[in-house]
């Protein structure tokens, strides 16, 4: 494809960080770090039958919105889309997202979409940062669009201690290690985590005093400190080991935990069942209104870490394995069902089972409002019915954003 450069007039935002435009001869075109109601000049880089995506070669009429963005990575690096736009803009487009998504995707005519829920910090909020290693072993993060490592000399994304501690780091270069990991727990306790295929060691030299773990083809081996850090959570500490998830904005995390724990009732007379239940968050806050509760997850270090945080608990149940198979096995009729599946959304065996669970009421944590919509789609039409959706922002500066949907059996009622 030879090079094309066209004026573009864009009109609409769009998930994943791209605003939607019209060339002159009225062909859609996708373009990254743009703002409704520019007129910009773009370099085409895919052209499809349907439509084309572009980058900006020049901006030729600015949205009054365009701000300077703080970071000098910015559109190389691929962890931020939107440090070009004021953080109540971003709020906006992301509600106008979700509210877009779900009218195309799920077919939801006039979808039950709250306001969103903003981030208390637009900067320095996240407590895991994953790097990747460049050539010459300094820390990067991927380019936007490839798998090419941008070294970076600042973000402005993690919490302090995460800054402080990637800034110390000095590494040896192991073609073996491809990606580290660090996790900020309880009073800046900080955990290092190595990942590759090979069990040789890299020399790692950090002036200050940290938790090492090399992670290594399912094995773990603790070089210093220990296998886990602790996560304030409201009035609980949650043991995070190494190879577990946690929600990165512990704030927002707050936030939707005290919005789940406002939907659920008091007292549940039937089960209270946790699907990719990961650490426990929302079971060790809602166990003790259930007379029964059962997790279900994959991973057995966040197994570990589930038992671990709810074992004050007697009448817990948890169950290692896939979703879409020990959920049909329960047999569960009745209940309350939380769902926080991964970006992929739910597997379709796992849609069928929440369908055959006739579940009194359903609560869906997703990270992606397209997968989200997807599975929306089919879970309507298997009987369940849609009361309300509140998007929470866990990732300023970036397109990501939460939600929490609240299904029911039955009429659909005010949640």
């Amino acid at each position: 494809m030879g090079e094309s450069i066209l004026e573009v007039s864009l009109s609409t935002p769009v998930y994943g960080g791209e605003c939607l435009g019209k060339t002159p001869g009225g062909k859609t075109v996708f373009v990254p770090f743009t703002l409704p109601g520019e007129r910009v000049l773009v370099r085409l880089v895919e052209e499809k039958q349907g439509y084309a995506r572009g980058e900006v070669v020049d901006v030729l009429s600015a949205s009054p919105d365009r701000i300077k963005p703080r970071c000098r990575h910015f559109q190389i690096c691929g962890g931020c889309h939107y440090q070009h736009i004021p953080y109540g803009s971003q709020l906006r487009i992301k509600q106008q997202i979700v509210v877009d998504q779900l009218i195309r995707i799920a077919g939801i005519s006039d979808p039950p979409v709250k306001t969103i829920v903003p981030s208390p910090a637009e900067w320095n909020y996240r407590n895991t940062i994953q790097f990747h290693l460049g050539s010459n072993a300094k820390l990067g993060f991927l380019a936007s669009g490839s798998h090419q490592v941008v070294e970076i000399q600042e973000c402005f994304l993690p919490v302090d201690v995460l800054d402080q501690t990637w800034r110390q780091i000095d590494i040896e270069l192991i073609p073996e290690i491809n990606r580290l990991s660090i996790k900020a727990g309880y009073e800046d306790d900080v955990l290092i985590l190595l990942e590759g295929d090979s069990p040789e060691i890299p020399d790692l030299d950090l002036s200050s005093p940290v938790s090492i773990v090399h992670m290594f083809a399912d094995h773990i081996v603790v070089l210093a400190g220990a296998d886990h850090v602790w996560m304030p959570v409201l009035d609980r500490l949650f043991r995070v080991s190494a190879g577990s998830f946690f929600q990165v904005n512990r704030w927002m995390a707050e936030k939707m935990v005290q919005h789940i724990c406002d939907i659920v009732q008091p007292k549940l007379e039937y089960p209270l069942v946790d699907l990719y239940c990961g650490v426990g968050l929302f079971s060790a806050f809602l166990a003790p209104r259930a007379s029964r509760c059962i997790g279900i997850e994959m991973s057995p270090a966040a197994c570990d870490d589930f038992a671990y945080n709810l074992k004050e608990y007697e009448h817990i149940e948890l169950y290692q394995g896939a979703v879409e198979k020990i959920l049909p096995a329960l047999k569960l009729k009745r209940g309350t069902i939380i769902v926080d599946p991964p970006r992929t959304g739910l597997d379709r065996s796992a849609r069928e089972a929440l369908i055959q669970a006739e579940a009194d009421f359903l609560i869906y944590v997703s990270c992606d409002p397209a997968t989200l919509s997807r599975d929306l789609k089919y879970l309507l039409a298997g009987g369940y019915h849609l009361c309300q959706i509140t998007p929470f922002d866990l990732f300023p500066q970036t397109y990501h954003v939460e939600t929490v949907s609240v299904l029911r059996r039955g009429q659909p009622v005010e949640a």
